[in-house]
């Protein structure tokens, strides 16, 4: 039997970003923004000065946070960390690839997409064994 793993229940959950500055300010515009006491953010701009190391860095330190229950990361981030997003399999938080304005959404390199359709698959093939 699989194990089960306790959601936390906290009503103070964070929605974290890692995208190019345009979604970042669509989303700090609908408040979504948070800085707290010690001056972290719960996102990260991401532009052609951005390294690949700062991008993981963020992307640790967000999955890890217990004041976090979404990251949302803009797909062409996600495919420069795509061995970190893939290799993540914790449900809290939960991982969410989304389009940005100047790279439009790939189904074929969604990992979360991916997932399900494997689970799919699986629960297809073993219903016909019956």
């Amino acid at each position: 039997m699989a194990r089960r793993v306790q959601i936390p229940t906290n009503n103070s959950a964070l929605i974290a970003m890692i995208a190019d500055e345009d979604t970042i300010t669509g989303f700090l515009l609908a408040g979504v923004g948070n800085v707290d006491i010690r001056r972290k953010t719960n996102y990260l701009i991401v532009d052609n000065k951005t390294t690949v190391k700062q991008i993981e860095d963020a992307f640790k330190e967000f999955t890890t946070r217990d004041d976090i229950g979404i990251v949302l990361i803009s797909q062409f981030v996600a495919n420069m960390i795509r061995f970190l997003v893939d290799s993540y399999n914790s449900p809290v938080p939960a991982i969410l690839e989304i389009p940005s304005k100047d790279h439009p959404y790939d189904p074929a390199n969604d990992s979360v997409l991916s997932r399900v359709r494997y689970l799919f698959n699986t629960e297809s093939v073993a219903g016909d064994r019956r």
